[in-house]
């Protein structure tokens, strides 16, 4: 067992079984074991990769899509840029690349990131050294904000219920024989989850997200009150159900409760918990990041960044844009959607 897997047990023979939210926070945010509190996960020699490792073109776009709403709000100044989850910057920085161009643009943003590792945070300040950083959403200035969250929702804590009759029994991770292992709480009569009850199977399960609502809600507020725009994009579906928690370790998948802290625990997000807590916003529908990239350009950057390459390098530039847009690949399990205040338009991308 690691060293947070015995902290945990011992945890869990003092206070009992744990939810699934708290064993999570514990792996991803413990102060001296958890995941990202003590490594760099991303690229070949971690545990994942994500679109902007894959390509530049990723950021490029996303950073020309919030320009372009901004230029469409009126190009104000004193806005407030910001990533959550920026991984080692690699977004931001091709974001602000392909954005110095456009008029005024970095003359009226000040760019603010999200993070709490402190060995991401050094990692982000060699790229986007001019960042001011935070450890909430909350700590965000009252000032137009236009925002990315880019695998940031599905590496929220989560909790999991299983149907039983017209209650719901939770998921919990429990001891047996001295190992980490699954146990289903008492049967209780859930309000918040009655409206599953149409839809969820006897024996099936539903996944809440208790932090997804806080942040989408204050983003949107902020969005409405001061004006901007924010582009979510993530892999999950529209309406949560089934188990979709899964743990990644050297780009393998392994057993969520086998090495605590030593792997990446994720969960699909749920698109339409997502849009019901931005309504004081306005939101677009759902859509795929193929569609998303192909209506910003993609496969014209891509012609252009692959004149003058050869060899393995057009073969590696080739798979990289058939990664973020095929269907097979990251094109439709990765969702997008945008806010922007009501009667604005949406972020370019975000609309058919």
């Amino acid at each position: 067992m690691t060293p947070l897997g015995r902290i945990i047990a011992d945890r869990i023979r003092a206070s009992g079984p744990l939810s699934l939210a708290d064993y999570m926070a514990d792996c991803l945010m413990h102060p001296r074991h958890g995941y990202y509190a003590t490594r760099d996960p991303f690229g070949a020699a971690g545990d994942f990769v994500t679109a902007p490792e894959i390509s530049q073109m990723f950021g490029e776009l996303v950073g020309l899509s919030l320009a372009q709403s901004w230029l469409d709000q009126g190009a104000p100044s004193g806005v407030v840029l910001a990533e959550l989850g920026p991984g080692r910057g690699t977004l931001m920085a091709d974001a602000l690349r392909a954005t110095r161009r456009v008029p005024g643009f970095h003359a009226a943003l000040e760019v603010h990131l999200v993070e709490t590792s402190p060995s991401l945070r050094a990692a982000q300040a060699q790229r986007v050294p001019q960042a001011i950083w935070h450890d909430t959403v909350a700590d965000l200035p009252e000032r137009p904000l236009w925002l990315v969250a880019n695998e940031f929702f599905d590496a929220l804590p989560i909790r999991q219920f299983v149907r039983d009759g017209d209650g719901w029994r939770e998921r919990l991770v429990a001891l047996a024989d001295d190992r980490l292992g699954f146990a289903l709480s008492d049967r209780a009569v859930l309000p918040d989850l009655g409206h599953r009850l149409g839809d969820v199977p006897q024996g099936a399960m539903v996944e809440t997200c208790p932090a997804l609502a806080p942040i989408a809600t204050d983003i949107a507020r902020r969005i409405a009150r001061r004006g901007g725009a924010a582009l979510v994009i993530d892999y999950g579906h529209w309406r949560s159900q089934g188990d979709t928690l899964q743990a990644l370790e050297k780009h393998r998948a392994v057993d969520p409760l086998d090495r605590p802290g030593e792997a990446d625990l994720t969960a699909h997000v749920d698109f339409e918990a997502l849009a019901g807590a931005a309504s004081p916003a306005q939101t677009s529908a759902m859509t795929s990041q193929g569609a998303f990239l192909e209506r910003l350009g993609i496969t014209e950057r891509a012609r252009i960044l692959a004149r003058g390459l050869t060899g393995e390098g057009l073969a590696a530039h080739v798979a990289a844009h058939r990664r973020l847009t095929h269907p097979a690949e990251m094109g439709d399990l990765f969702k997008v959607i945008g806010f922007a205040p009501r009667g604005a338009k949406l972020p370019p991308g975000t609309e058919p």
